[in-house]
């Protein structure tokens, strides 16, 4: 089972630290902007867009490594005092009852959306914007992919925290 987890939790890890680079691009590329449109009174919307594309980027497929990290916010006023295995029920319910249905739930209901963006092959709605809106709405179904690959590690390490507890009490 470990090894399972590592593969999965590896997964998040890759796309986080992949898209985590994007946040220098997106700086570079603001400078960029700003450059171009007060040194050289030049101005680029397909540039303006991108670095809203890459924001969004990181956000959305940064998701499922922030919550390996446990790096999205939770209220620990009773979870940080608790022992491991209440807190491995805390996680592996909250991951069934809340992480799965809130995924499911975006994936579902982003499908046609983003089919539809893809069969009309969406560009921006700016004249000079970029051409591949639809590229970035696939985004829309890939996060809750991958936030359900790292709740499934995270279910599957409450799980070994659970047994392993029964083990040394049982």
């Amino acid at each position: 089972m470990l090894k399972i987890i590592k593969n999965l939790e590896s997964i998040s890890e890759l796309t986080g630290r992949l898209f985590a680079w994007l946040t220098v691009l997106i700086v570079f590329v603001t400078f960029l902007v700003v450059v171009l449109r007060y040194a050289f009174d030049i101005g680029s919307i397909a540039l303006q867009e991108s670095i809203s594309y890459m924001h969004a980027l990181v956000f959305m497929l940064g998701a499922a490594y922030t919550l390996k990290h446990e790096g999205h916010v939770r209220v620990d006023i009773f979870y940080r005092k608790w022992s491991p295995g209440r807190k491995a029920w805390v996680d592996l319910l909250g991951t069934v009852f809340l992480l799965y249905p809130v995924c499911l739930f975006i994936l579902i209901s982003s499908w046609d959306y983003v089919l539809t963006s893809w069969g009309q092959h969406e560009q921006s709605g700016e004249a000079g914007g970029l051409a591949y809106v639809y590229l970035l709405k696939t985004a829309l179904l890939i996060m809750p992919v991958l936030l359900i690959v790292q709740g499934t590690a995270m279910a599957l390490k409450s799980l070994l925290t659970l047994k392993q507890g029964e083990t040394t009490h049982g």
